[in-house]
Formats: structure tokens, C-alpha cells, sequence
């Protein structure tokens, strides 16, 4: 027995040690466990910068969204050095945002036909000249309201063009499985350089006029083009078939038509639209002069835009099994902000609102490309893109008219708080869309598996 006994006693004492070292190195392994897990994160999500063509898309679509951030600030302020008035600003403006709207559908048509990279090389070219030729005019001081109009058109008409082939172009230059990436970091980029460039602009037209400032904006377009002329698309051709432009419309207006979930939440986001870039856009400003005041109402709208970054960050971490009922049930939340508006809430709670609103739509976007590019085919999906992107966008100017005469008749809350009751009531009903509760309803053909 007493032999046994020190054999015990060296045992538990040799154990201890070896235990604690143990640990030790169990928790030194879980720190480089963590680490590695975190960075394997960040190379999956860099993982389709080692691709060329996205890497051509996605600067190219940054180098034109930083000039288009500046262009609106420098464009007004060149409107009024010449004596415009808050009318004639309205006018120049509203050209670029119809003829945007009117060649949608022209852009779809011809994305589906034709090499899309091509097309974003055209538009990019036309873009930079008209631009161009604004800056120079303001420079030289020989522009006009009725020119900077007609040039804004020009302008417009080619964004509209380009958008449905940047946003089927995607699929083409990444495989299946790094798409939803592939959208985060492009959203990303888009949201990223439109915040810059808009802090650019009030700078840079401060510092050395409009003129300048629309010149940086030509040469964001100019230095896009070239990126978009070396992107080599998968071999997977669109628009193959011949017809006439109406009968390309038809085709895609039946995919758009006859697929309940995209139509559905074109009309959801129509509706948030109006009532938030139309109705809150015009509106809310009006609150602030009359509460909280201008600097405040600048740093819930900057909120917004951090908001849209932040749910671009999400979705690459996030992947909800029901992603696009989620995304769609979440976006939702923009009736929070309005809400907020409509009860004379302080700013610290508008600057959370607005964030959350923006975090929705940042995780939406993503969502939403993901979903179009997987289950619409190839040779229709640039006419479903420029249906969705049509019907989404061509009633916030309706929204923005009705917004001051609705608030004279009825006042400002009353306007505000049934507008929001107007998202919560539509994304019910969005809710109830059979595809949406259950994708496997979708009547999917994946686009690049």
C-alpha cells in the first residue's frame, strides 16, 4: 500500500501541469482558430477580385458613381452662377431623371441583343462627351439652361441604357457560387463611391467652381470606358434570336409579368419609393427648417447612405434560408423612419431610423441581384432588370409633385403617417405571395450553375 501511494501522489502532481498547459494551448489554438476563420471570411469575399473582368466591372462602375456623386452639387450650383432660378434647376434636373427612366427599356433591349460589355462602353463614351461638353460650356461661361437641359437628356439617356447591362453582366464574368459576393462588393462600391464623391462635391465646387466638378465627372466616364472594353464575358450569349424591339419587349415583359415574385416587390419598392425618395425627400427637409434644422437633417440623411453600406457588409455574412422573403419582409422597416417623421421624433432617433432603413435596403439589393441572376434566363435577364428597375423608379417623381400639395391639404404628419401605413400595408400583402413563402415555387432555371 505504501508504494502504491506515492505512485498516486507523483501522478496527480505530474497531471496538473500537463493540464494546465493544456489549456493553455487550447487557448492559444482557438485564437488562431478564430483568426484563420476570419480570414478565410475575407478571402471567400475577395475571393472574385482574382476574376479580371469583375475587377473591370467593378471599378468602372466605381469610377463612374464617384463622378456621379459630384455632378448633382456641381450642376446646381452651375444653374444658379447663371442665373437660373430654383424652377430652372427643376428643369435641368428632371431631364437627366426622365430620360433616364424612358431608355430603360431601350437598354434592356439592346443588353439582351448584344455584347453587354460593349453597350457599357458606348454608354460610358457618350456619358464622358456630353459631360464634356457641359464643363466646358460652364468653364467658358457660354451654357445655357435650355443646353445643360438638352445635355442632361443626353446624359440620362445613356445611364438608362447602360444599367440593365451592368447589372446583367454580373453572372457573366464570375462563376454561380461567387455571385452573391460578386453583388455585395459592387453595391458596395456603387454606395461606397456615391458617399464619397457627394462629400467630394460641395468641396471641390467651393474650392474651384462647378465646372471643375463636371469635368471629374466626364472623366469618371472616360476612364470607365476602357475597363468595360476589356471584360471578356462567359461564353454565354444573349439575344441571339432576331425580331424587332417590340416583340424583344413583349418576351421580356412576359418573364417580368409572369413571375408573381418579381412583380410583387417591384410594386412593394414603387410604393416605398414614392413614399420615401419622393414624399420624405421633399417633406422631410421642411420638418428640419422647422425643428432640429439643416446640419441635423444632413446627418440622418449621411445615416441612410451608412446604412446601405453596413447591409452590404451583412449580406455577405448573412445568408437567410428564406433570403428573399426576409430581404423583402425587412425592407419593410422603411416605414420606421417615416413613422418617426409623422411623430416630430428628435434626430437622435431619425439618424437610428434612417440607418436601419438604409441597413434594410443594402441587405435587399443584394438579395434581389442574386435572386434575378440565378432564376431568370440569360438572352431576358437585362429586360427583366430594366422592367424592375422601371416600375421601382417612375413614380418618385409623382411622389415628389404630390408631396407639397398633399401636406398644404391635409398637413405634414397626416401625409407621412399614411404613407408609411401605406409600405407596412403593401409589404403584407407582399407577404403572402406564394413563391416568396416557398422558393421552391419560384419557377426557377438557375442562370449560371
Amino acid at each position: 500500500m505504501l508504494s502504491v501511494k506515492p505512485r498516486n501522489n507523483v501522478r496527480e502532481t505530474c497531471i496538473k501541469p500537463d493540464l494546465t498547459i493544456t489549456e493553455t494551448q487550447l487557448l492559444y489554438a482557438q485564437l488562431q482558430l478564430t483568426q484563420l476563420l476570419t480570414m478565410n471570411k475575407f478571402q471567400k469575399n475577395a475571393q472574385v477580385f482574382h476574376y479580371a473582368s469583375f475587377r473591370y466591372l467593378f471599378l468602372g462602375r466605381l469610377f463612374t458613381v464617384l463622378g456621379n456623386g459630384i455632378a448633382p452639387i456641381a450642376l446646381a450650383f452651375a444653374v444658379l452662377d447663371i442665373g437660373g432660378s430654383a424652377s430652372d434647376l427643376g428643369v435641368v434636373v428632371a431631364s437627366r431623371s426622365l430620360f433616364n427612366v424612358l431608355f430603360l427599356l431601350v437598354g434592356g433591349v439592346v443588353a439582351d441583343r448584344y455584347s453587354r460589355s460593349r453597350v457599357l462602353v458606348v454608354s460610358a463614351l457618350v456619358a464622358a462627351v456630353s459631360q464634356t461638353i457641359v464643363a466646358w460650356s460652364v468653364l467658358d461661361g457660354s451654357a445655357t439652361v435650355l443646353s445643360l437641359t438638352l445635355l442632361g437628356a443626353l446624359n440620362g439617356a445613356a445611364a438608362g441604357i447602360a444599367l440593365p447591362a451592368s447589372s446583367a453582366l454580373v453572372p457573366q464574368v464570375v462563376p454561380a457560387k461567387h455571385l452573391r459576393q460578386a453583388n455585395a462588393l459592387i453595391q458596395l462600391g456603387v454606395y461606397g463611391g456615391t458617399v464619397m464623391g457627394a462629400s467630394m462635391g460641395g468641396v471641390i465646387t467651393s474650392a474651384v467652381g462647378p465646372g471643375w466638378g463636371l469635368a471629374i465627372d466626364a472623366l469618371g466616364f472616360a476612364a470607365s470606358a476602357p475597363l468595360y472594353f476589356f471584360i471578356r464575358a462567359s461564353a454565354e450569349k444573349a439575344g441571339t434570336l432576331p425580331g424587332n424591339i417590340l416583340q424583344d419587349l413583349k418576351e421580356g415583359w412576359a418573364e417580368f409579368a409572369g413571375r408573381s415574385w418579381i412583380w410583387s416587390i417591384v410594386v412593394q419598392f414603387a410604393v416605398i419609393n414614392v413614399a420615401f425618395n419622393g414624399i420624405v425627400v421633399v417633406l422631410g427637409p421642411m420638418i428640419a427648417d422647422a425643428s432640429f434644422g439643416r446640419t441635423q437633417w444632413g446627418i440622418i440623411v449621411a445615416a441612410h447612405s451608412a446604412g446601405l453600406i453596413a447591409g452590404s457588409l451583412l449580406a455577405m455574412k448573412w445568408h437567410p434560408r428564406r433570403d428573399l422573403f426576409t430581404g423583402a419582409m425587412l425592407a419593410g422597416l422603411y416605414a420606421l423612419p417615416i413613422f418617426m417623421l409623422s411623430q416630430n421624433a428628435t434626430a437622435i432617433w431619425l439618424i437610428a431610423g434612417f440607418f436601419i432603413a438604409g441597413t434594410t435596403l443594402g441587405l435587399f439589393g443584394v438579395i434581389w441581384a442574386h435572386s434575378l441572376q440565378t432564376h431568370i434566363l440569360p438572352d431576358k435577364l437585362a429586360r427583366v432588370y430594366a422592367y424592375d428597375a422601371m416600375g421601382s423608379f417612375v413614380a418618385i417623381p409623382f411622389g415628389q409633385l404630390v408631396a407639397g400639395p398633399l401636406a398644404a391639404q391635409y398637413g405634414i404628419e397626416r401625409v407621412l403617417l399614411m404613407s408609411a401605413l401605406a409600405i407596412v400595408i403593401v409589404t403584407a400583402a407582399v407577404g403572402w405571395v406564394p413563391a416568396l413563402r416557398q422558393p421552391e415555387r419560384m419557377g426557377t432555371k438557375p442562370y449560371n450553375t
